[in-house]
Formats: C-alpha cells, structure tokens, sequence
C-alpha cells in the first residue's frame, strides 16, 4: 500500500482498514456463558479464543520487524542451535502459540534450551548455569525468537523461568563428574536409535536417563533415595538431558528429546474440564429431552475444544476422562453416541466448517513455506467416535499406539487469510 501522506495517518488508514477487515472476518458464533462458570483458562495471556487459522506467506516479512537485543552476558552459543531456534519460532508463532503450546511450542522451546545448555558445555565444563546467567540467557533466547515472530509472551505460555536453566537442587553438574558417575556407554546405546513409537512402550531411553539421574543424586546422599529426594532425581534428569543433547548433533539431540517429550504429553488429558451440571441435568439418570441433552452437550463441547489443539492420544484421554467424570454424575447413557460426539470435537477447530483438527501423536512440527505461509497437519479422521467407557474406573489410554486413531486424510491445516492478515495488521500496532 503507496500513502502520499504522512506516515501517521497512513499508519491510521492501515489500522482503520485492519479494523474493517476484522469485523468482516468474524463468521463464528461465540458461545453464550450464561449456562457456563467462567473459563479456568482465561488471562491475558490466554484470552477468549478466536480461530486460529493460518498466517499468509505476504505478511512474512512485516513480523521481523526489529532485531535482537541481546544482553552480551550470556555464555551460550547460540549458532550451536541455530536451526532448533528457528523451528522453535515457527512452532512458537505469534498468536497461534497459545493454541499450539501443550503439543509443539513448548515441548520444542524445552528441547532448544536442553540443546544450547548441552552444546554450550564443552567449552563451559557445566550443565547448568548460575542465576545470573539463567536469567540473561533467558531473555536473549527470547529475543532471538521473538525477532524470528514467536510469541512475545512465550516464557508465561510455557511456564519457563530461569531456574529452568540452572542446576536447582541436582548436586553434580560439572561434564567431568557427570561422566565419572553414569554408565557412558548404555545411555548412548539406547538413546542413540530412539524409535518415539517403542520408546513410549518400551521406555528404553527413558529408563536408561532415570538411572542416570538415580546414581548422580545417591552419589551426594550416599545411601538409597527416599521419596523426598523425587525433586532431586527430577532435577538431575534435566542435567542428564542436557549432558545426551551434547553427545548428538543438535538436529538428531532434537528428535530424541521431542521423542521423549511427546511420550509424557499423550499420557494425560491437558484440557480444563468446567463444571458440569447442565449436562448432568439434562443427561442424568433416564433421558427426559434428548435435543435437551444434547444441546447442553454441544454447547459443553464447543467451551472445552477452543482451549487447544491437541493430539489424537490426548482426545482418546480428554474423551475417556469427561466420561467418567459425566457417569460420577449419574450420566449412565452413552451419550457420545446419542449425541454424536467424535475424538475431533476436543480439539479446537479451524476453517469456516469448523472441522476438527486432531494432531498426529509423533511429535511434528509447524513448517513455513514461502508460497503457503505457516502449515501444521491435521490428523483428520470424521469417522472415529469418542468412546465411552463401559466401567467408572478411568485409565489412560496405552501410550503404545501413537498413531490412533488412523487418519483417513492427513492434511495441512486450513487457511483463512483474510481473519489472520487482519490479526497480523493490527499486531504491528500494538
């Protein structure tokens, strides 16, 4: 756009035009709250959620709008991780973070510090950094990503803090004592082939970095750990991360970490289930009104999906997870089935159809194409039921089948331009 006025007011006909566009833009029906509490998930970090479909190749270039201000006190180096940092960018994308955190941007922005702590420490000597050097490290890695169009509230989103990146309560983390204590040559062997199917079965990897961790911690107490000494194990799991992400170049020490990761996201359920009378009293004991019940359902559903995308591990989890917490309220009728619920309506939605959009269970990540702009996959299946369990006991789901359900179509994410250009536009003046 040409302005042969001054840069103020076309900065204000931008914004003006922005605004239209935004107001054109907005196509969906924000549900009512009157029938709900107010979202656990709601802050100024995570506002009220708006589709998070796609950012246009075009508008690329106006999100690098300044460069890095680094601290020039921070003793990592930051080519060692180059490419880590600029997955971790795109995965981290401006608003779409918040949306994309529990599955890909923070499990990524975790393995990029793990990486450049690692890198870092053949010419440090540690695994971990003092408190001065977490916290200017810290911002230098968020400026970089920041300067890359990651989300600027990122450290808030992932829960990061510069404790992160020191040794907190692991006793040993200088390399030298970290490779007297622990078995050099197992933890490579099983870690150096990890498969991210058989390692959440077979823990391998996993099992070899616990003991690690084990024989570190007791080398200080010098007798056998109690369960107060869990944190202690714990922290020295993160350094013993950080010692195997020096022993792989960072593209493979990224795929073992990732792979590691993703086996402790789909154990568990990451949506916030609010209360849950309506559909109780409309759905409880023998069904009076079944339009009734299933509108309550429907409008249940519709709160809880726009909180993330998740996997399609972690909506088997979230569907096993409502329905036993539905059948504790007297809810004994299946009525995923009644009601039509699919696995894809736990997971947010994207296009104008509003179609599911479930992520693969192997970790993956967002990609940026210069003709396409930013693409994630979509493990579309419209045909796989949510299940309802047949006991009141709820189990996770086997972690050892990652690629449940089976995708019929595995496609790019839909794309909207017109919603995320104005969402774009009206960043640049905020």
């Amino acid at each position: 756009m040409m302005c042969g006025i001054c840069a103020s007011d076309c900065q204000w006909l931008i914004f003006q035009f922005a605004m239209l566009l935004l107001l054109y833009s907005i196509h969906f029906e924000k549900v009512t709250s009157s029938n709900l509490p107010q979202s656990p998930i709601e802050s100024p970090l995570n506002p009220q959620p708006v589709l998070p479909l796609i950012a246009p190749s075009p508008l690329m270039p106006f999100t690098n709008i300044s460069m890095p201000n680094l601290s020039g006190n921070c003793p990592l180096n930051f080519s060692n991780a180059e490419t880590a940092l600029t997955t971790t960018a795109i995965d981290c994308w401006g608003s779409l973070a918040p949306y994309l955190a529990n599955t890909i941007c923070c499990p990524q922005l975790d393995a990029t510090i793990k990486i450049l702590i690692g890198q870092s420490s053949f010419s440090s000597g540690t695994l971990s950094l003092n408190k001065t050097h977490s916290k200017n490290c810290l911002s230098d890695i968020t400026q970089l990503l920041e300067a890359q169009g990651s989300n600027n509230q990122l450290l808030e989103i992932c829960s990061i803090h510069p404790s992160n990146l020191s040794d907190s309560s692991c006793p040993f983390v200088h390399l030298i004592d970290i490779e007297n204590t622990i078995n050099i040559p197992t933890i490579i062997e099983s870690c150096e082939k990890i498969d991210p199917v058989k390692e959440c079965r077979d823990k391998i990897c996993q099992s070899a970095i616990t003991d690690a961790a084990v024989k570190i911690a007791s080398r200080k107490i010098g007798s056998r750990l109690s369960g107060d000494d869990v944190a202690m194990v714990d922290d020295c799991k993160k350094i013993v991360l950080q010692w195997l992400a020096s022993k792989f170049d960072s593209s493979y020490a990224n795929k073992v970490l990732r792979g590691i990761s993703s086996c402790k996201i789909n154990k568990v359920c990451p949506l916030v289930f609010p209360d849950m009378k309506n559909i109780s009293n409309e759905c409880g004991n023998k069904i009076r009104n079944q339009n009734a019940c299933c509108d309550a359902m429907e409008k249940y559903m519709t709160y809880i999906q726009n909180q993330s995308f998740i996997t399609n591990l972690q909506a088997l989890n979230c569907a096993n997870l409502l329905a036993d917490n539905l059948q504790k309220l007297n809810v004994s009728n299946n009525i995923y089935n009644i009601c039509h619920i699919k696995l894809k309506d736990f997971s947010l939605q994207v296009g104008s159809q509003g179609s599911g959009c479930l992520f693969p269970s192997l970790p993956f990540d967002v990609t940026y194409e210069q003709s396409t702009g930013i693409d994630f996959r979509c493990d579309l299946n419209d045909n796989v039921e949510a299940p309802w369990p047949s006991s009141y006991t709820y189990s996770p789901s086997p972690i050892n089948l990652p690629a449940l359900p089976k995708a019929t179509s595995d496609q790019s994410g839909l794309r909207s331009t017109l919603f995320l250009s104005t969402l774009l536009l009206l960043n640049l003046f905020t």
